[in-house]
């Protein structure tokens, strides 16, 4: 994919173009402007690029961030194998959970990291690994379960995993969108040749383009909102308990189902730049999924033998 979208249609491409500025003016453009053509036949849509992103953040920030992405992934990991390694018996205390990547300590940093992805472009561009990073809150929130029934700390720190994962979705979408569109823009245009991001287009470009249709705020963000918010209808309902569980205990299968359709999706549809790193945070998102059904299993595994 990386070489049909730095090498599009060439109708009319400058050999003297830095592919590192036309990579910058396509993939951080924030609004394409489109504009009256005079050859409607074979231009049909002229677009150019009328706003980008402010300046890149030095690169320590972005090493800061991917020390924060692999530190919280390790520490969902670790604490995964611990509940596996004990058998379905609880582990997870609540000091523990503070340290998941849907806790209270790590997620504010990574909403921060996602609210100026646009900006984390040096060393690697953000929205590269941005979608792992938000299914890792994902499969985090959803992963780990602990408090005592009618513990109204317990619901706090729900509702505000639930608050984070909706404004991360939000933010995860500020930064694809634009780089989605971007590749759509350079992969399904040909340069007019007027300026670095002129391009003619025989559709209407769209927001997210239509080569990559995975977005952050989507059916399995409102899915795993759903499931958390059943969690505390459940702990704190004393009527039709029973009935919620059942529904609960579908909706996060749900759930599930869908963070792996879409996991297998980024993986087969994500453009394959910094291709190591893509391979590396997705690989460690399809780790954890399969850990998850490991840890169900087992569990079947000791309910059948009591």
């Amino acid at each position: 994919m990386e070489s049909r979208v730095l090498h599009p249609k060439v109708a009319a491409f400058q050999p003297e173009w830095d592919l590192e500025h036309i990579r910058m003016a396509f993939f951080k453009c924030t609004r394409w402007q489109v504009e009256e053509t005079l050859d409607p036949t074979n231009c049909p849509f002229h677009y150019f690029c009328d706003s980008i992103y402010p300046g890149n953040y030095p690169p320590a920030v972005d090493v800061l961030v991917l020390l924060l992405a692999t530190t919280s992934y390790l520490t969902t990991l670790v604490i995964m194998l611990i509940d596996i390694s004990r058998k379905g018996r609880p582990c997870l205390s609540q000091s523990k959970r503070l340290l998941l990547p849907s806790g209270p300590v790590s997620l504010p940093l990574i909403l921060l990291a996602l609210a100026k992805g646009s900006r984390i472009n040096i060393l690697y561009p953000l929205s590269c690994v941005a979608p792992a990073i938000f299914l890792l809150i994902q499969i985090s929130a959803l992963a780990f379960d602990i408090g005592a029934d009618k513990d109204p700390r317990y619901a706090f720190l729900e509702a505000s995993t639930i608050s984070g994962i909706l404004h991360a979705s939000v933010y995860l979408d500020s930064i694809i969108l634009p780089y989605y569109t971007g590749i759509d823009a350079l992969a399904s245009s040909t340069f007019s040749g007027e300026c670095v991001s002129c391009v003619c287009r025989t559709e209407v470009l769209v927001a997210g383009g239509r080569l990559i249709l995975y977005r952050g705020l989507s059916v399995t963000t409102f899915c795993v909102a759903g499931a958390l918010c059943l969690r505390i209808i459940c702990r704190l309902s004393e009527h039709n308990k029973g009935k919620l569980l059942s529904i609960n205990t579908l909706l996060e299968s749900l759930a599930w189902i869908l963070i792996t359709k879409d996991c297998i999706y980024l993986v087969a549809k994500s453009p394959q730049e910094q291709s190591l790193l893509q391979a590396a945070a997705f690989g460690g998102i399809l780790v954890l999924i399969c850990l998850h059904g490991l840890k169900i299993f087992c569990a079947r595994i000791t309910q059948w033998h009591r």
